[in-house]
């Protein structure tokens, strides 16, 4: 059986499947654009086998001659790299999307995630970091959700959770198929594409200017290890089996409060211990539900960083301080 046939059988498998359609009744329409044709061409085909119609599929360059004039519901992106033209497309294509109220999905690699964030953040958009195919899928999927809840209602903080956990368990069932279907196999051991063979994560040196420490906190050796007992336990089992984002991505961040650093979007996807897209949806969610924060380098705009809201540093100064000295604190 031909990968594209095995595709739709796994799709039509089990309950009906319905495709998305807008409030006239037609098939959701997605714009997608790619200098690379190979992924020009991938996304195109998952997106009609999720059921869009397809309103164009062109090079990024046509969204600058204006041979693009009326996009689709979803505009999918390819910007593999951050050079300063296809920073300044981006930044315009997310006033656009931002005012037609569509919805931007960004594909880019860890190396141009930052300043692609910067660019687009008139829309809110979903960043895909490297993606697999199922990851674009699922992608797909959350995007048409937030053009219904727009004109729905707005979710609560336990239905934003509810919404991530069923997010990841449908990206992990997805993750799987890909892989039987031969579209790239999972990072080796079962556990984050940035974790290495010492159990440590790595992230990138910081070089921003230091903040003032936060009183109230515990002490960051304290945090850190705790966080390397954490870490340590992918030496020995699937780290799938205790992926933890928001905490691991709170107790990060807590260390770095009390060092007084600040951290990248990308160092923090790197210390989530996820695939960096997913640590993305957290960070995101995290944000809305007002744990988080993000802000631009005054310096480097194409730089962003995520620090404690006031409200989880408290929690979280409260959280160990009620732990006391037990060694089990925050593992």
């Amino acid at each position: 059986m031909l990968q594209g046939e095995s595709r739709s059988a796994a799709f039509n498998s089990g309950p009906s499947y319905s495709a998305p359609c807008d409030p006239a009744g037609l098939p959701v329409a997605i714009s997608v654009f790619s200098d690379r044709p190979y992924v020009r061409s991938e996304m195109s085909a998952d997106a009609q086998l999720a059921g869009f119609r397809i309103a164009q599929s062109e090079a990024v360059l046509a969204l600058e001659d204006g041979t693009a004039r009326a996009l689709g519901d979803i505009v999918v992106v390819d910007v593999p790299a951050a050079d300063a033209s296809t920073l300044a497309l981006l930044e315009r294509l997310a006033q656009r999307i931002a005012q037609a109220g569509s919805r931007l999905i960004v594909s880019t690699a860890i190396g141009a995630l930052e300043p692609v964030l910067v660019a687009s953040r008139a829309c809110d958009p979903v960043l895909l970091v490297e993606p697999r195919r199922a990851e674009r899928l699922v992608a797909f999927g959350e995007a048409v959700a937030s053009l219904a809840g727009r004109r729905v209602r707005e979710l609560s903080g336990e239905d934003r959770v509810a919404v991530m956990q069923l997010v990841e368990r449908v990206s992990a069932l997805a993750g799987k198929l890909d892989g039987l279907l031969g579209n790239g196999a999972a990072p080796a051991g079962g556990g984050s594409a940035f974790a290495f063979g010492d159990g440590q994560r790595h992230a990138p040196e910081e070089t921003a200017e230091p903040l003032a420490g936060t009183p109230g906190l515990p002490d960051p050796r304290r945090v850190r290890a705790t966080i390397r007992k954490r870490q340590m336990r992918a030496r020995f089992f699937d780290a799938a089996l205790f992926a933890d984002p928001a905490w691991d991505i709170l107790l990060d961040l807590t260390a770095a409060r009390a060092e007084g650093r600040r951290v990248s979007v990308t160092s923090l996807c790197i210390a989530s211990g996820v695939p960096p897209t997913t640590a993305l949806r957290w960070i995101s969610q995290m944000t809305e539900h007002g744990l988080l924060q993000r802000e631009e380098d005054m310096v480097d705009r194409r730089r962003a960083f995520v620090s404690l809201s006031d409200t989880a540093v408290e929690a979280m100064a409260q959280y160990f301080d009620t732990a006391g000295a037990c060694e089990c604190a925050g593992v």
